[in-house]
């Protein structure tokens, strides 16, 4: 049973930096794609993007692409998501999923974030303005 542990959340202001890390756990990396999703207070989860290991391809939504990066160390079985030019409305909680089977969860132009059950306990990004 794949098991996801999320860290690196805190209170940042507006125009600044985290990085997001997520501990893969029970399973390789090779064997899904890790998503990255967020739920801001009063609104659904949305997903915020993905990497599948087997091709490196990663998939943001449009209100993350150029400001978030996912990428991954494999010896380190971690998933990071950087954000960069945060703004008040990132504030939520961050949740890393595994999504299987990974090439149909997560290419280049799809992320079905919606579909697993497999979270972590998330980590809370707030951003002030």
């Amino acid at each position: 049973e794949v098991q996801l542990v999320e860290s690196g959340g805190g209170l940042v202001q507006a125009g600044g930096s985290l990085r997001l890390s997520c501990v893969v756990s029970g399973s390789s990396l090779d064997d899904y794609a890790i998503g990255w999703v967020r739920q801001a207070p009063g609104k659904e989860r949305e997903g915020v993007g993905c990497i599948n290991q087997n091709d490196y391809s990663t998939h943001y939504l449009p209100f993350v692409e150029g400001r978030f990066t996912i990428s991954s160390d494999d010896s380190k079985n971690t998933v990071y998501l950087q954000m960069n030019n945060l703004l008040p409305e990132d504030t939520a909680v961050y949740q890393c999923a595994a999504l299987f089977p990974p090439r149909e969860m997560c290419g280049s132009n799809w992320f079905r974030w919606s579909d697993t059950d497999d979270y972590g306990q998330g980590t809370q990004v707030t951003v002030s303005s």
